[in-house]
């Protein structure tokens, strides 16, 4: 465990020193700084519009820096003869894996968490502006009310914001797999598709009903095909929460604790419980693949 833990230091402090790691961040802040100070026009959801596009800013930057990341953690030390002094140590090649894994969701982490703190602090800013409220105000309600709206959008904005670390987590464990094979120009591509079609498989569901209202009998090996597809590739929908942390309300704070088209903080984490679940056994389902094509690498180079 102490060599894991090792590894996983070593690629954190790699991975975070690369330079597109402080172009993410700062580009990142930029950008939603240039957001915060200009009106989305959208009669009175402003703020929900914001959070949508910050999320997204967010989701985009640290998943590109993470992809660059995940494709260059094994194949580049194997083909310039690292990973030959590495394996000459008492280590072995899972707990490489898993270091390596780790370490990059590790710095994914921090990103996020950089990039989040400051899009919650942006948000803060201008939903007095948004809501039409007076921060110097001396109507107590009305601070009262600034209060509660910031409570509310902010309390809303940390779930998907785990969930979006948990989404990064699974393409990071496809990335680092594939890297033990192939190099960053075909890893990245072939991340980037599967996070295309991570996001669609939500459409193969209905294939797989087994209903009958879109195939008939003779269409099995259809819906077979469909739902092999469906269980192999992410279920990416599953940390899309914006439905409800975005466009709904949040029952906290006394100006929306009864609101009834509110929904509980609770449900939202139980959620967030769930989604958990489906990254660590899609992580672990991927990094075993990983492992496999691993074992048969050649760790000197180009093989041949």
């Amino acid at each position: 465990m102490y060599r894991t833990f090792v590894i996983l230091r070593h690629t954190f402090i790699e991975a975070i020193l690369q330079p597109i790691y402080s172009v993410v961040l700062a580009l990142g802040a930029t950008i939603l700084l240039i957001f915060t100070l200009l009106p989305f026009f959208t009669l009175g959801e402003d703020t929900k519009m914001f959070k949508a596009v910050g999320l997204d800013v967010v989701l985009l930057l640290v998943l590109i820096s993470t992809l660059f990341a995940t494709s260059k953690s094994i194949f580049e030390e194997i083909e310039d003869r690292t990973m030959l002094t590495l394996m000459s140590k008492p280590v072995r090649k899972w707990q490489v894996l898993v270091g390596k894994y780790l370490g990059i969701i590790a710095s994914a982490a921090v990103a996020i968490a950089i990039l989040g703190s400051l899009l919650i602090l942006c948000l803060c800013w201008r939903i007095p502006g948004d809501a039409m409220l007076r921060t110097t105000s001396l109507d107590e309600r009305e601070i009262h009310q600034i209060y509660d709206l910031r409570l509310m959008h902010s309390m809303g904005l940390l779930p998907s914001l785990v969930l979006m670390w948990f989404q990064i987590s699974v393409l990071a464990a496809i990335g680092v797999a594939l890297s033990t094979r192939f190099s960053l120009v075909v890893n990245l591509p072939v991340v980037i598709l599967l996070y295309i079609a991570g996001n669609l498989t939500r459409f193969m569901f209905p294939l797989t009903d087994g209903s009958g209202s879109l195939m008939d009998h003779r269409s099995g090996l259809v819906k077979h095909c469909a739902y092999a597809i469906s269980v192999l590739l992410p279920y990416l929908q599953i940390f899309d929460l914006r439905t409800l942390t975005v466009y709904k309300t949040i029952r906290i704070g006394d100006s929306f604790r009864y609101d009834p088209q509110g929904v509980y903080l609770s449900t939202l984490w139980s959620y967030v419980g769930v989604a958990f679940l489906y990254c660590a056994a899609y992580s672990i389902f991927s990094l075993s693949a990983g492992m496999w094509l691993f074992e048969g690498r050649e760790l000197g180079g180009a093989e041949g």
